[in-house]
Formats: C-alpha cells, structure tokens, sequence
C-alpha cells in the first residue's frame, strides 16, 4: 500500500476542512447544489471526453495508487540476479518451474528457458512497455482533463450563482450570502482539481515512469543471463539503472 499517496490526500483535506472549522461559519460552505455542478458537471463532462470504459479504467488505476505497492528498481535487479543464480545452478529449463505473480517477468522466463534470440527479447521489451505507456497515457489524461474541468465548473456554477444574486438586488439582505454561495463553486472546483486530479494524474505519471523502468531491467536481465548467466556480470550490467546510492559496494 502507497502510505504517501494516503496520507498526503488525508493531511490536504485535513489542513482545508481544519482551518474551516476554526472559521465564524462553517455550515457556510456546504451548498449541495453547487456539489452538484462542480461534481456532476466534471464527470459528466468527462464522460462526453472519453469513452465509459477508458474513464472506468482511471478510477481503478486511482484505486491502485492507494491499494498497490510500488516494486524499487533494486527489488527488481536482485530478482534478476536470483533468476540467474538458479539457471547457473540448474540450468535455463529450471526457470520455467520459478513461481511469480508477474506476468511479465513470467515472459520474461519463458523467454529465457527457450533461450530465445536477443532481438527477440529486445522486440518483446518494446511492446510490453509501449503497450504499458499506453494504458498509463489514459488514465493520465482522463484525470488531467479532469483536473481542468473541475475549476471551470467551478466557474459556471460562479457565473450561476451571480446571475441569481442579481435578480435578487432589490433584497439587499440577500446579496452577501447569495454571493458566498456563488464563490463556493469555485472553491469546491479548485479543490477537487488541486487536491485530487491533478495529484494523482502526477501520481500516475510518476509510477507509469518507474514500471518503464522496471520492464527494461526485467528484459535486460534477460538477454544477460542469455549472454552470460554469471550473477556477478548480470547484476553490474543491471546495477547501471540504479542511483549510485543504491549500488551494492557503495556507500
């Protein structure tokens, strides 16, 4: 579970709702109607954007920023270098009996045992993270586009709210509370953008970056066991996508 994704999602909303309960009026800024134009309009929106499915499939690559664990470039590497422990000592056939929830270091495995040709693996290495790039790319910019569409719901529904206090000009009494509910809107869009969207689109982007990453060490750990399966050779080939820092030997 990604506890920074969390706790940085509570703390902002903490700090916001906080410093509003310290305020003179807090019930003053809950306006369900306004929920409904900043809320409703931006996924509604959003719907007319992508297709159902492909906005579906960013909330569940949200979901997972919470739920998933990020795998560290070094976990991976390590685990290359296992795998080419054991086909130095057992031979490439044994790694088709290596059990992994992996899917891709499973290719990559199946790959090696049928000591498949390198251009082969470098081909499959392309697709794999292409096809990855694309699934990611979605997602990203159905939370930018929302990201954009939260404050400018928050707009209109300003706009409405305006409209509104100027019919109601003859009542002066009305106009201060009448024009905080049209200011609400835009603060409810601001903080859906600010505070959800856009960060997880970051999030995202960040973790789409990382798995990139992790598909070339899989893939690159794979010609080199092919090429020469000592441990020690794989690991310095593979170590060179690692920070210094987090080299083996270095302080």
């Amino acid at each position: 579970m990604d506890i920074g994704t969390l706790v940085g999602i509570l703390v902002g909303f903490g700090l916001v709702f906080g410093s509003i309960m310290m305020g003179p009026s807090p019930a003053g800024f809950l306006d369900i109607p306004s929920m409904m134009i900043v809320i409703g309009g931006t996924f509604a929106a959003a719907l007319v954007s992508f297709p159902l499915e492909e906005v579906l499939q960013a909330f569940k690559a949200s979901i997972k920023t919470f739920v998933s664990r990020r795998t560290p470039p070094a976990e991976v590497v390590d685990t290359m270098v296992k795998v080419a422990e054991i086909s130095r000592r057992e031979g490439l056939l044994a790694l088709e009996r290596v059990q992994t929830d992996n899917q891709v270091l499973k290719k990559a495995l199946r790959l090696i045992a049928d000591s498949a040709d390198p251009a082969l693996i470098s081909n499959t290495m392309e697709l794999e993270i292409a096809s990855m790039k694309r699934r990611h790319n979605i997602s990203i910019a159905v939370l930018s586009r929302m990201g954009g569409l939260g404050p400018a719901f928050g707009m209109i529904g300003t706009l409405i709210g305006l409209v509104q206090m100027l019919t109601q000009l003859d009542d002066p009494a009305t106009l201060g509370p009448a024009m905080a509910v049209a200011i609400l809107t835009t603060f409810y869009g601001s903080l859906l953008a600010n505070m959800i969207f856009n960060p997880l689109s970051a999030k995202l982007s960040a973790r789409s970056a990382q798995e990139g990453m992790n598909l070339m060490i899989i893939f690159g750990g794979a010609q080199s066991i092919l090429e020469n399966n000592n441990p020690r050779f794989v690991y310095e080939k593979l170590s060179s996508f690692l920070p210094p820092k987090d080299r083996k030997g270095n302080d």
